[in-house]
């Protein structure tokens, strides 16, 4: 299933230029072009081409890990998207961590405190954040504590060669596209806890006398986590595609800024080569979502020995 969907997205990139309207040429060149330039760049684009030639040629291309040549620097798009991959991952593992070391906490404690105060008041903060969406985090992060506060840089990646500015630099981004998973996941935690909790083999436990917090942490947890597990897989495809108005808000160098440019552009090379690649990394994060079932689920590994 992961190389038909692979192998489907493929497809669509393809055919993307005939699916928006308007000519790409007449918005590169302007409406004015001269029509022996028009034709050496809508030849220079495959243009020319039928459409079944142009979906073979960059699906066979893509294969051998050629997304084809930017248009307006006439540089590799594999160079120019795996350039800026790094910057976008880096935010992404890092909103999820964030959201991981923040989120699962506050559901495993509203879990274990159902109907107090602190419960309630978790829940509530929990819905909040799940409304805020990524780019109106992103704003009113930027105006609290870089412009009321001016605490953390405003706009730019840093320096990977300096980690302690790119880490400064990464606070802001990463805490937006955060914020709606935290709450998430709270939420998420909160409920596998409870309805683990009330299962047979818990009830056992608490009749042999095991302590409760080894039966929380250690029967409870490990099999309420596994829907959590399998919702992370989307969680980081569902990032990556949410750092494109992260970075966009932020100016920071990455995927995301390179996709908005190129659509500003009509430049649908990067355009096509860099949504596929976030594309296949959401397919194989939730691949490894799925195949982590095995190792946090001996059923499943019962039921595949059957």
């Amino acid at each position: 299933m992961t190389a038909l969907v692979v192998l489907v997205v493929m497809v669509f990139m393809a055919s993307l230029v005939h699916l928006i309207p308007g000519d790409p040429v007449t918005t590169i060149l302007g409406p004015r072009a001269d029509p022996e330039l028009s034709k050496i760049v809508r030849h220079d684009m495959q243009l020319d081409l039928s459409v079944p030639h142009q979906v073979w040629n960059f699906v066979s291309g893509a294969l051998h890990g050629d997304l084809g040549v930017d248009f307006t620097s006439n540089e590799e798009v594999t160079t120019l998207v795996f350039s800026a991959l790094p910057h976008t991952i880096i935010l992404a593992c890092a909103s999820l961590m964030l959201a991981v070391m923040i989120g699962i906490p506050l559901g495993i404690y509203a879990a274990t405190h159902p109907n107090t105060v602190i419960d309630r008041i978790t829940g509530v903060a929990a819905v909040s954040l799940i409304t805020i969406p990524p780019y109106l985090a992103g704003l009113f992060l930027l105006l609290l504590f870089a412009v009321r506060f001016p605490v953390l840089p405003a706009i730019g990646a840093g320096e990977l060669s300096d980690p302690l500015d790119y880490l400064r630099h990464l606070i802001l981004p990463a805490v937006a596209l955060a914020i709606t998973w935290i709450g998430y996941l709270a939420r998420l935690v909160r409920a596998s806890m409870l309805e683990v909790l009330n299962a047979n083999y818990i009830r056992t436990a608490h009749a042999f006398g095991i302590k409760e917090r080894m039966i929380f942490y250690r029967y409870a947890l490990k099999n309420a986590i596994i829907p959590t597990i399998a919702v992370l897989g989307v969680g980081l495809g569902s990032l990556m595609g949410g750092a494109i108005f992260v970075e966009v808000i932020f100016a920071r160098t990455g995927l995301g800024t390179l996709i908005y440019d190129a659509i500003q552009s009509r430049n649908y090379p990067i355009v096509r080569g860099g949504v596929l690649v976030v594309a296949i990394l959401f397919v194989l994060a939730n691949l490894l979502a799925d195949l982590s079932y095995r190792v946090l689920d001996p059923r499943i590994r019962d039921e595949a020995a059957r």
